[in-house]
């Protein structure tokens, strides 16, 4: 046992290091998507672990290359790994840019950085510092994000989208409307249908976690002649 640690340990990386380290990087990318996805995230298990694993195979190559070329001394490690920070830009810029009017899915992209970083480490053989990080990782997506909403109660984005017969002339009714309910009216997307006569509201409002919206409903249905209302839990004015 104890030459096997020995082994793993080693600044030479051989086959039985590179095996064990891909594994952590597995089972470490695995804990954070697991997470994602839970939360129904479209990065998810699978993106957070070949992300994890494509991390540390190229860190490793890096140091590789250097091992079997120049030396660890004399080369490099870190041009072939430098690459991997810019190709995880696209992949993070992919999980952010989802919808028109909002901006959702940094935490998954920051998600996606930091464990690509976790990944070099682990293929760096920097076993500890790696699972610490993970711990500190998921400490932040669970618990932290339980505080943040006890924190920021009543910053809960969502958008009623109303489809009302006439063409609405002022938003102030419904502003008031909803102002009567503690709900904050934030930004207002108008689109008039003068053919059909016909307008569409879509209203960006600030609320309370957990609102009742029956009342909410039935106090905006009298403000003008509604077709139909409805409540999206997207922050999307589109």
């Amino acid at each position: 046992m104890q030459n096997f640690w020995e082994i793993i340990n080693g600044v030479e990386l051989t086959s039985t290091t590179a095996i064990v380290r891909i594994v952590l990087s597995l089972v470490l990318g695995s804990l954070i998507g697991i997470e994602r996805k839970r939360k129904g995230q479209m990065a998810g298990l699978r993106t957070f672990s070949l992300i994890s694993m494509g991390a540390c195979i190229a860190m490793m190559l890096s140091i590789y290359v250097c091992q079997e070329t120049v030396g660890l001394l004399r080369g490099d490690p870190s041009r072939i790994a430098a690459q991997v920070i810019s190709g995880i830009g696209f992949l993070g810029a992919g999980t952010i840019i989802q919808m028109k009017g909002s901006v959702r899915g940094l935490t998954t992209a920051a998600g996606i950085w930091i464990i690509a970083t976790i990944g070099m480490a682990v293929g760096c053989g920097l076993y500890l510092i790696s699972i610490v990080a993970t711990l500190l990782v998921l400490f932040i997506l669970t618990l932290l994000e339980r505080l943040e909403h006890r924190v920021n109660v009543g910053n809960e984005a969502r958008t009623i989208r109303l489809k009302v017969r006439g063409i609405v002339k002022s938003i102030r009714p419904y502003e008031e409307v909803l102002g009567r309910f503690g709900i904050h009216l934030s930004k207002v997307y108008v689109e008039y249908d003068y053919d059909s006569d016909v307008t569409r509201l879509n209203l960006l409002i600030l609320i309370r976690e957990h609102s009742d919206f029956i009342d909410v409903f039935d106090a905006l249905h009298e403000v003008y002649p509604t077709i139909n209302i409805s409540l999206s839990n997207q922050a999307d004015l589109s």
